[in-house]
């Protein structure tokens, strides 16, 4: 009869493949920040503004929020016919402004973007009333 001994096993082969696979992992990690693939990422400010709409108006509503400070001023669209808040003053919060509306009784688009401190712009509000 012959016996056969073999000591081999699979894990050095398992290993061998996990240690190749954390390698390339490491190396389009460090890729990525070498080529600057994650610098161009902005961050989200937080600012809340609501609409309503009572008869032939829509009330735009600055509430504020944690980035209220930095806003400079407020760019609203009611079905597409824009109107602009004070470009000299910062909006208060609190404040509002009413816009005449085309359309009384129906659903109206309200677009409604801050321009910030840092230059960046944002949409605000994106509704319906």
């Amino acid at each position: 009869m012959m016996n056969f001994k073999n000591e081999e096993a699979v894990s050095p082969v398992i290993g061998v493949i996990l240690m190749v696979a954390i390698t390339v992992i490491l190396a389009a990690v460090i890729a990525a920040f070498v080529f600057g693939m994650t610098g161009n990422v902005q961050s989200t400010k937080n600012v809340a503004v609501t609409a309503t709409q009572t008869g032939e108006n829509v009330t735009i509503v600055f509430q504020g929020g944690a980035d209220a400070n930095s806003v400079t001023w407020l760019n609203w669209t009611v079905d597409e016919n824009e109107t602009q808040s004070g470009a000299e003053e910062k909006p208060k919060v609190g404040e509002t402004n009413s816009t005449k509306i085309a359309n009384p009784g129906k659903a109206n688009h309200v677009v409604v973007v801050a321009s910030f401190l840092d230059g960046s712009s944002q949409v605000v509000l994106d509704t319906h009333v």
